[in-house]
């Protein structure tokens, strides 16, 4: 019988309980039963632990005493500071990236995109959600990857990880922006054009940050 290193195992519990943060499976405030979900993913509790550890670590679950822990949720003030760092690295990192992401991927991306913006024009119902974050994912880790800087990259992918928790539920009517944004970013990163790829993140990021206040705001 083939064993699977336990590290191994807990990037593997690691990945299915970040899908199910994402994905709303576990919303935020759920309080984590470490048997329960040991079960519902058919491992023993120990990968399980050191996941959820690194979770934790990403400011994505809390503690909260003899509780446990707990899917955090994330208040208008932090996603605003959040966003706000992200503005002062993101734009740069883009920046930076230009010339550097191979052709193919920006021409695969670019041709994602273009088919989900016209399926949005065509079909007004909420947009295939692990479709859209895979496309935001693999956009913006390719420019996290290209700008060579990881401990730049590690910081952008644990603040968009904890922003995504305000996603496409929240403000479904931003999907068509956001391709048309996405696409700005990739065209520009094409044409090796790295002040108008920041200029196109900027924009992005700020449109983002426009439409969850006004959302949670009630404006």
């Amino acid at each position: 019988m083939l064993m699977i290193p336990e590290k191994r195992l807990a990037v593997q519990a690691y990945e299915q309980v970040l899908d199910m943060i994402m994905g709303g499976q576990l919303k935020p405030g759920t309080l984590i039963q470490e048997r329960r979900l040991a079960e519902h993913l058919n491992m023993s509790r120990t990968p399980l632990r050191d996941a959820l550890l690194m979770l934790e670590g990403e400011g994505l679950l809390d503690r909260q005493g003899a509780k446990g822990l707990q899917v955090r949720y994330l208040n208008l003030e932090d996603f605003i500071e959040n966003l706000n760092i992200r503005r002062l690295l993101e734009p740069d990192a883009a920046r930076t990236a230009a010339g550097r992401v191979p052709q193919d991927v920006l021409d695969g991306l670019e041709a994602r995109l273009e088919d989900l913006l016209a399926d949005a024009r065509l079909d007004a119902r909420q947009p295939d959600r692990s479709l859209v974050r895979s496309i935001d994912e693999d956009l913006h880790n390719a420019i996290s990857t290209a700008a060579q800087n990881r401990k730049m990259a590690t910081i952008i992918l644990i603040l968009r990880r904890q922003t995504q928790m305000f996603d496409l539920r929240s403000v479904p009517e931003r999907l068509e922006a956001t391709c048309v944004e996405h696409l700005a970013i990739v065209r520009a990163l094409s044409a090796n054009d790295g002040e108008r790829a920041a200029e196109a993140m900027r924009v992005h990021l700020d449109g983002v940050r426009g439409s969850i206040i006004a959302r949670l705001s009630g404006t």
